[in-house]
């Protein structure tokens, strides 16, 4: 593993082979199969299987597909969750030792969706702890000594080596667009509330459902057979647009971000940024950045210090349950890292939370007055490269933006560094899901 370069698998791809009778969903899953035998000792990327009952379920999409009888494009693609998301046939622990082999009784809303769209539950993926901090163990398939990121572990080091071809996670501060970057995955973060919550572990009022895949044409149509069935969260509209990806459509403006991440990164970022940035003029589509915009200058300066923002408002919201947590259950299978969280929370007041709460709104109205000024914003996805070893999952400063305005972000594994894969961000104002990836996918369309 340490010696080949991590190879994605698009579901899509097989598609045509599905329909010519040359292979089948279960055909495909047995190669998922295979690739798990082969890697996942080393990556560790699952914390559960159910085999048995994804072969039933690849089975029933093989003969749809014979029949031509397909629930939808996605109908016998092999899936994995993370696990802070309940699933019916498998355990949630959400990465910690209090939770080790908790059983639910029901599927939460997306993996639902995702069942009645004929995708297949292979597993559970590896999250840390409660989806914050510590690490679980997963390594990065690009360099096992690497971290794959955070939170979202086990879904982003899964598709990035083609165990399976996509997978859900979540971001509330950098838990999808870091881990995609570093393991050099395409990645979607939806607009705040984009896809329904429902019987996730999931208590922040940043976070959201994301997906994962081995394409961006498989991000958009995961989200959108989610939605289309069990819509967004509760007083959100859901990411909307068609079910098959929307066309590409080259971006008059761009504003190109430097954010707070900008002095954490590495030369070698820095100069692939710029690289892209050449890309986007070439092409005769207008950048702009703080030096020539005075709207985007009062965005990088509200933005500034967007990580402790961040890291204050999900540990109040983290209070409960952490507090539960120690007080009614195990409080030595807690973590260090969720005791000191704990201990920081309880030292925050009310008026401490929503001070913090009028800071994000301030920074929200910042940028929508952008909308007419732009079409969509480029960053980094990360400072850099995966950072060598397993302790953490390293800096989401680049992802952190994205969190605090609740805006649909995708990361294209579309630049390098040092032989290893770094994420090019494209993110677009809320509920403009649709119009942000037809952007991304002009701009994929450069490299």
């Amino acid at each position: 593993m340490a010696t080949k370069t991590p190879k994605m698998r698009s579901y899509l791809a097989a598609v045509t082979s599905f329909e010519a009778g040359t292979a089948s969903p279960r055909s495909f899953l047995e190669d998922c199969l295979a690739s798990i035998d082969e890697l996942e000792p080393e990556v560790g990327a699952f914390v559960a299987k159910n085999i048995k009952g994804a072969r039933l379920a690849a089975d029933f999409a093989s003969k749809r597909w014979k029949d031509g009888d397909m629930r939808s494009l996605i109908d016998g693609m092999p899936l994995c969750i993370k696990d802070i998301m309940e699933t019916a046939d498998m355990p949630t622990g959400q990465g910690s030792d209090l939770f080790t082999g908790w059983e639910g009784k029901r599927d939460c809303a997306a993996v639902a969706a995702l069942r009645e769209s004929g995708g297949v539950i292979l597993g559970k993926a590896v999250t840390t702890e409660f989806a914050s901090q510590p690490a679980r163990g997963t390594r990065n398939p690009w360099d096992l000594k690497r971290t794959p990121g955070g939170s979202s572990s086990g879904t982003a080091a899964s598709v990035g080596c083609g165990m399976v071809p996509g997978g859900l996670g979540t971001q509330g501060l950098g838990s999808t667009i870091r881990p995609a970057s570093f393991c050099g995955v395409f990645a979607f973060k939806p607009s705040l509330g984009g896809i329904n919550r429902g019987g996730s572990f999931d208590y922040l009022s940043q976070s959201c459902s994301t997906i994962f895949a081995a394409t961006l044409e498989e991000t958009w149509i995961l989200a959108r057979e989610i939605v289309s069935r069990v819509g967004g969260d509760p007083g959100f509209k859901g990411v909307s647009g068609p079910i098959k990806p929307p066309p590409s459509k080259k971006p008059g403006r761009v504003v190109v971000l430097e954010t707070e991440g900008w002095f954490k990164a590495e030369g070698g970022a820095r100069e692939a940024l710029a690289e892209a940035r050449s890309r986007l003029t070439g092409s005769g589509i207008e950048v702009v950045d703080k030096s020539n915009h005075s709207g985007v200058l009062a965005l990088e300066n509200a933005i500034e210090g967007g990580v402790n923002l961040t890291g204050g408002i999900n540990s109040w919201e983290f209070r409960w349950p952490l507090n539960t947590y120690a007080r009614d259950m195990d409080s030595n299978k807690l973590s260090r890292e969720a005791q000191d969280r704990l201990a920081f929370s309880e030292a925050m007041t009310h008026d401490d939370y929503k001070e913090l709460i009028n800071k994000r709104s301030e920074i929200r109205d910042i940028y929508g007055m952008l909308n007419t000024d732009a079409d969509v914003f480029v960053t980094l996805s990360a400072p850099g490269p995966a950072p060598v070893g397993l302790e953490w999952t390293g800096d989401a400063v680049f992802a952190v933006p994205s969190s605090i305005l609740g805006t649909p972000s995708f990361s294209l594994p579309v630049l390098q560094v040092e032989g290893l894969p770094l994420g090019l961000q494209v993110m677009g104002f809320t509920d403009e899901d649709a119009l942000t990836f037809s952007a991304a996918r002009a701009i994929l369309d450069l490299f």
